[in-house]
């Protein structure tokens, strides 16, 4: 079963949003040193890669929504004006979103593909002043492709060791089990990626949520808290039971409930889920552009705003540019300051809520905490001259 939603924001409206942040100048936001803690390493994987590794691969691309292959770089840049296509829930869906993330991925076969995916990312993240990332990484969807987990963990070792002495950007991972799948097969690819620990920080949950409720994991989830892991979930906009799914996730979830929410956007919607958060101090991660298909505008925006004013900490990140069509983490701040009118002494808040709510030693945490004080002493320090 699947349900096509109607489109709340035209596509016209969200490609003039689009074409405002991307050639918006803003110096504060530019500046500011920046925390992602929401952002999936496949979903970061643009048509012009992915074509270069289906090459050096011998794949053959192709495209079961659109029933085509591609036999050019152009034509596969084409089919990635993703936030275009009407918003799909349901089971077995064959959604735009899904059907490029999951797609994009038959293109990782090697630790070089994985390594060359991770680097572009640190690279790019680094000209936009990110400072430290969390990333999520999806492990399931490439061993079921024969895709040996050593293969995936290597590459991202690599990427990550370098980003930090080259690009002075600090990582560590996420890894996010596959919620459509049955919960032994989480539990084993669990047990598969321990000799990787020093690697992973925290365990989340993302895919398909429809009729998969996070409950549904909490043998992984007291186990993963039980060794020491950070826990995270997914919970979708829009989708069907959320505000009972962000309920299991701040107040259950192995056992006492989850130490972030991942989206959970339409907590807003119930005061006393919003009173629940906030007496628990989880901290939330939003990616406003990967809600534009699927909200009307007053409600995405009033959301973002409701959660930030009931002193819920919130992190502002991408979740997958490439799926965005181009919307890095810059544009989502750039977009709430636009849509939420965020001020910059808000925007900064918003970093140094991050860097609370990350999981980074303490060390790491003083140090950026004094990256954004510094930079935000600067920045007034120039306006008044």
């Amino acid at each position: 079963m699947s349900i096509e939603m109607e489109r709340p924001i035209p596509y016209e409206t969200i490609q003039q949003w689009k074409h405002e942040v991307q050639e918006a100048k803003d110096p504060f936001i530019a500046g500011v040193p920046k925390i992602e803690l929401h952002v999936h390493i496949e979903g970061t994987l643009f048509p012009e890669l992915r074509w270069k590794l289906a090459q050096r691969n011998g794949i053959t691309l192709h495209s079961n929504r659109l029933n085509k292959d591609f036999h050019s770089l152009e034509e596969l840049k084409e089919a990635y004006n993703l936030l275009e296509p009407r918003s799909i829930k349901g089971a077995n869906q064959v959604s735009a979103f899904f059907e490029a993330y999951y797609g994009g991925m038959e293109v990782l076969r090697k630790e070089e593909d994985f390594y060359e995916l991770a680097r572009e990312y640190f690279a790019r993240i680094s000209e936009m002043n990110v400072r430290y990332v969390e990333v999520f990484f999806d492990p399931q969807a490439h061993t079921r492709r024969g895709v040996a987990l050593g293969v995936v963990m290597g590459g991202l070792r690599k990427a990550s060791i370098e980003a930090e002495k080259e690009f002075n950007v600090k990582s560590q991972w996420i890894m996010c089990m596959l919620r459509d799948l049955p919960p032994e097969e989480a539990l084993a690819t669990y047990e598969a990626a321990l000799p990787y620990r020093d690697m992973i920080v925290a365990i989340g949950l993302d895919g398909n949520e429809y009729n998969r409720p996070p409950a549904l994991f909490e043998e992984l989830f007291v186990r993963a808290r039980n060794d020491g892991f950070r826990v995270t979930c997914h919970c979708d906009v829009t989708q069907k039971d959320t505000h009972e799914h962000i309920r299991q996730v701040a107040e259950s979830v192995a056992k006492t409930g989850a130490d972030r929410i991942d989206h959970g956007l339409d907590a807003a919607e119930l005061p006393e889920l919003v009173n629940l958060i906030k007496k628990r101090e989880i901290g939330m991660t939003l990616c406003p552009w990967a809600y534009v298909r699927h909200h009307t505008e007053p409600n995405l925006f009033s959301h973002i705003r409701t959660l930030f004013n009931a002193g819920i900490k919130i992190n502002i990140s991408s979740d997958g540019p490439a799926l965005m069509e181009g919307n890095w983490v810059i544009h989502n701040l750039l977009l709430t300051r636009q849509k939420c009118g965020f001020t910059n002494g808000e925007i900064a808040k918003v970093e140094r809520d991050s860097v609370e709510m990350c999981w980074a030693d303490a060390e790491t945490k003083r140090r950026l905490i004094g990256e954004i004080d510094g930079f935000c002493a600067s920045f007034v320090s120039a306006v008044v001259k």
